[in-house]
């Protein structure tokens, strides 16, 4: 109970310019936490992008694999389906020669011919295959350049992840320790009125310095009184476009206590 009430009489204590300071801190901090959040939030995304698309290589190369198999299935085939034509042909040949009239002469010849154009068709079917054969090697040759760079992308953005997780977790911890500090100094309702501008800013700030004469926020121009009253730091105000905190560009340079 004294914890709490010691934590009220310190957020109390605090003149208004003190807490327009700390909770310029807390935004800086919030922001870095941001900063390195979406650092890391990118990179799985892109390692899952990345996994994604060397299972759809891997998949594609497969396909025109078992196509070149189905090609030289065909291919077999064809020539078998030659052997057998000529075969008939040779057949046909031989019983021509003991024909006893024109009728099945000429039926015969018709045979022979059918089976002479199937051996020609057989053999363009042929072309046609090694052709296509020629067309899925070259492609399963640039689907496995694809592939091994991205293999190569992957490894790359693995190790870079490990190492920014790495990095970037013990000073994600600290800034954190350092948040909820600076947030203990802060009325529940301002804290609350923070957090709120921050979940509905598209960019995480809800304080903001006035820059250029406008809201460093939404850019919006500020009246030249408004913009002393700010510099006088006698109360929060708000920008009345975004409804950010604001604070005076002086506070940048001005150490943390």
């Amino acid at each position: 109970m004294a914890t709490k009430t010691s934590k009220v009489d310190e957020q109390n204590d605090l003149s208004i310019e003190e807490r327009l300071k700390v909770l310029y801190q807390l935004q800086r901090i919030d922001s870095k936490i941001d900063s390195i959040k979406r650092l890391r939030g990118e990179l799985p995304l892109e390692v899952q992008d990345l996994e994604d698309a060397i299972q759809g290589l891997e998949t594609r190369i497969q396909n025109y694999k078992n196509e070149l198999t189905a090609l030289d299935e065909q291919i077999a085939e064809r020539k078998q389906g030659i052997k057998e034509a000529q075969s008939l042909i040779k057949k046909y040949d031989d019983q021509q020669k003991n024909v006893r009239n024109n009728r099945e002469f000429d039926s015969i010849t018709k045979e022979m011919e059918y089976q002479t154009l199937e051996i020609e068709l057989c053999e363009k079917r042929i072309r046609e295959h090694i052709q296509q054969k020629s067309d899925k090697a070259t492609a399963i040759e640039q689907a496995q350049a694809q592939l091994a760079e991205c293999n190569s992308d992957l490894e790359q953005k693995r190790t870079e992840l490990e190492n920014i997780v790495a990095e970037t977790q013990k000073e994600e911890e600290e800034l954190l320790k350092q948040s909820e500090g600076y947030m203990q100094l802060i009325e529940p309702r301002v804290l609350s009125a923070y957090k709120r501008i921050r979940n509905n800013a598209r960019n995480g700030l809800a304080v903001v310095t006035v820059q250029r004469d406008a809201c460093g926020g939404c850019f919006n121009k500020i009246p030249p009184q408004r913009q002393l009253d700010i510099k006088l730091r006698k109360k929060i105000i708000v920008c009345e476009y975004c409804g950010r905190i604001m604070v005076d560009d002086a506070i940048i340079g001005e150490p943390e206590q």
